[in-house]
């Protein structure tokens, strides 16, 4: 079996046992805790998400309550939660600014995005981790999206992964083409760097 067909079977493994995972719910509850603690004193005010599918952590209520806890704070500037949307002539993602209610359509991959919000430049980036390894390597989808997205964006945002103490796969080898991390947050805490 070739690299290709390797990352493939573990992508669908991975997916498979979070699923299946009985401890999953009490394990996003923790996730929750330890995102919100985390950007505790970050001075970011634009945020990159995403939507969760197939058994993925969702990180939406963690930063709504960083968006409500900035305006208690009265700061200055208005924090912005932003989805990713897909430029399929590019094969990257923009970022729609999303709050609780507005307007969402599918896309392609009959994934919730925001229809018809304005583009935001996320200076902290959540993605999601199918897996993730030494380095800061992430295993997503096999899309790229992400990649090509972080070879491109300029700033380029703090990115920080996002997934589950099962999902750790000790001997994961990267690709030329990954783009590390600066950080991965599981359910126990900072697991990167460490």
């Amino acid at each position: 079996m070739d690299k290709s067909e390797q990352k493939k079977a573990l992508r669908k493994q991975l997916v498979a046992e979070r699923q299946a995972w009985g401890g999953r719910l009490a394990a996003c509850d923790q996730l929750q805790q330890v995102m919100r603690i985390w950007l505790v004193g970050r001075k970011d005010t634009a945020i990159g998400a995403y939507w969760p599918i197939k058994g993925e952590f969702d990180p939406l209520p963690a930063l709504h309550r960083w968006k409500e806890d900035g305006e208690l704070l009265d700061e200055p500037q208005l924090r912005r939660i932003g989805l990713p949307v897909v430029d399929k002539l590019h094969g990257t993602l923009k970022f729609h600014a999303w709050f609780p209610g507005c307007p969402m359509e599918e896309d392609a991959y009959r994934i919730p995005k925001p229809k018809d919000t304005e583009v935001i430049h996320p200076t902290l980036l959540f993605v999601p981790c199918v897996g993730y390894g030494p380095g800061g390597y992430r295993l997503g989808y096999g899309g790229g999206f992400y990649d090509k997205t972080l070879a491109q964006l300029r700033p380029k945002p703090f990115t920080v992964g996002l997934g589950f103490t099962n999902g750790f796969v000790d001997d994961f080898e990267p690709e030329p083409h990954d783009e590390p991390l600066d950080a991965i947050l599981n359910e126990n805490g900072v697991v990167w760097p460490i």
